[in-house]
């Protein structure tokens, strides 16, 4: 098990986007031949600190301004070069706007470009349904040659981050823009197709990742203090999945819920049942969002309105364990 955030750090916000310049300054420093493409968000996305660190950092950082198709486009030529090429947008156009160039120029060509938009989900909050991407797990997953990773705090979002500068090809790092308590403690280490049982049960298994693991880590203590043992496997990385680890824990407890800031279809749960419908059937259930777009409104207040916060994933549990064989 990788260490977790003590009550002091877990009392600390910080948005997972909030890594993505200072990450790639910290690499830079380190000597890898970072560089850093943006669709004129880089504030939002912090790319610019990535660029305001040195002045060697922002002949490195370059702006193609609202033009995300030509960013990734870029970004796959300064790879040719021996860079590693990292891209800032938001998520929604970072990936849907740009699927295209993504699929047939990065991916085809097995191209070392990192897909690193920020404010992805419902965490992006009053912005509204246009700009709560809610399919992009889904799009990167089914492209060949992509890793997905999905971090759940500002420690892991640096690990994803630094785990996609060693990791040869195309890789996505999803972040949101809401601040989120820390999970896990600063300087954790991940592992490309890795999945971490972050919290040990024998009742039932809650397969999560990004904000939705501290959900699913306050839904286990609440059903700890109802006398049901849940045990938390974080699958950060949704591509390649941890299969091994996932089975090993659903064969064990004997049910499953999955729980995502995403799009029930394609995403996380789609790749856990897929998993099982293959090695070891279960009772499954889903906390996602049910095929609809976003909505304005504050990061706490869409979580429970579209049923992907702690007390939705512990009704989940319940209905999952009241699935279970009798025999």
């Amino acid at each position: 098990m990788v260490k977790l955030a003590s009550a002091e750090q877990r009392s600390v916000k910080k948005a997972t986007r909030a890594a993505l310049g200072a990450t790639l300054a910290a690499l830079a420093e380190e000597g890898v031949p970072v560089v850093a493409v943006d669709a004129d968000l880089s504030g939002s996305t912090t790319m610019g600190k990535f660029a305001a660190a040195k002045p060697e950092y922002g002949q490195r950082f370059f702006n193609c301004g609202i033009a995300e198709q030509n960013m990734i486009d870029v970004a796959a030529g300064l790879s040719l070069t021996g860079n590693v090429a990292f891209t800032g947008s938001f998520a929604v156009f970072g990936t849907g706007r740009a699927y295209d160039q993504i699929r047939n120029t990065v991916c085809y060509s097995n191209l070392n470009v990192k897909i690193t938009p920020t404010h992805a989900g419902v965490s992006v909050g009053p912005d509204g349904g246009s700009h709560q991407m809610l399919e992009d797990v889904a799009l990167m997953r089914a492209l060949p040659r992509m890793r997905v990773f999905v971090p759940a705090d500002y420690p892991s979002a640096v690990a994803a981050i630094r785990l996609a500068a060693e990791t040869p090809g195309p890789v996505y790092v999803r972040m949101g823009r809401a601040a989120v308590p820390c999970v896990y403690e600063d300087g954790v280490q991940l592992e490309c197709g890795r999945a971490y049982v972050v919290r040990e049960g024998s009742d039932c298994t809650i397969v999560a990742n990004g904000v939705e693991i501290r959900e699913a880590l306050m839904a286990a203590e609440s059903l700890a203090e109802q006398g049901i043992s849940v045990e938390v496997v974080d699958a950060f990385c949704v591509k390649p999945l941890d299969e091994d680890t996932i089975v090993a824990s659903v064969c064990k407890t004997g049910c499953v819920v999955t729980a995502e800031e995403h799009s029930r279809i394609g995403g996380l749960g789609a790749a856990v049942a897929d998993v099982l419908s293959r090695q070891c059937l279960a009772p499954l259930e889903m906390v996602a969002v049910d095929d609809c777009f976003g909505k304005s409104g504050e990061f706490e207040e869409l979580l429970s309105y579209f049923s992907i916060d702690a007390a939705a994933i512990e009704d989940a549990v319940k209905k999952a364990i009241a699935r279970k064989p009798l025999c």
